[in-house]
């Protein structure tokens, strides 16, 4: 009973706080904070207590590859976004999210290594992400239904997940956790509401922040086993507050580049 009141509480509580903050400081933040693990690192600790510390460390090294299918889902979102209205680049970038993830379901590396590759793979999406088009800020009122929606969306899709893990397995499990239920909600509400290059700066300050999100799962992952959950979570946390304040003093002073 504990266990389903955690993932009933825990992930809503999360997303019901990230989307006010978002509200509050504009679509580059909002990006920045859905950076964070707020379905994903539920997920892993609910598997961890109902599956073990071994079966959640897979799960991590699973997390952090589909990490790379997150960062291919926002760069194929924003180039989409230049020629499309929300409905095409949704589903552009929701088939190259799934074409990633089977792909990626074919390799298991080391955890460090899957590491490296996802700090590579959002390197180049950065360097190939498309210029935001100079143009005015656009002041959008949500509906009021729009907070509880995520908050129920994300935590279905916690309750699902983490009760066909042991089907699905630890790498597959983790490949489907970062699914971008999150971003897909604010990439498309933007883009209608506010305009493609709202979009584009959320969707940027997302890929800036899976920095910060694959770091949870490197130091989860890496300690888990060894030291426990609550002493692998507890660094985790630390590490991604660490890495996210890193990426949000860089993203602040990273001048965006924009159409003349």
């Amino acid at each position: 009973m504990s266990l389903l009141f955690l993932k009933a509480l825990l992930t809503p509580s999360l997303i019901g706080l990230v989307s006010v903050a978002g509200r509050r400081w504009g679509p580059a933040v909002s990006g920045l904070l859905v950076g964070l693990p707020l379905t994903s690192g539920p997920v892993l600790l609910i598997i961890a207590l109902q599956n073990g510390t071994a079966f959640a460390a897979d799960t991590a090294r699973g997390i952090i590859f589909g990490t790379i299918s997150v960062a291919i889902f926002c760069l194929t979102y924003a180039w989409a976004a230049l020629r499309w209205r929300w409905p095409g680049a949704l589903l552009a970038s929701w088939l190259a999210f799934l074409a990633a993830t089977a792909l990626l379901q074919l390799a298991i590396l080391p955890l460090a290594l899957a590491f490296a590759l996802c700090v590579v793979v959002a390197a180049v999406a950065l360097a190939l992400y498309p210029r935001v088009p100079a143009t005015e800020a656009v002041v959008v009122t949500p509906p009021l239904w729009d907070i509880p929606a995520r908050m129920a969306v994300a935590t279905v899709f916690v309750l699902l997940l983490t009760g066909l893990a042991p089907q699905l397995g630890p790498h597959l499990t983790g490949l489907l956790a970062p699914f971008p239920i999150f971003g897909t909600v604010l990439a498309t509400f933007t883009h209608a509401q506010a305009g493609t290059a709202a979009a584009l700066r959320l969707l940027r300050g997302l890929l800036v922040g899976l920095l910060s999100f694959a770091s949870f799962f490197l130091v989860a992952g890496t300690l888990i086993v060894p030291a426990g959950i609550l002493a692998a979570f507890v660094a985790a946390i630390i590490a991604t507050v660490a890495v996210q304040g890193a990426s949000q003093w860089v993203f602040a002073r990273w001048r965006e580049p924009r159409y003349a």
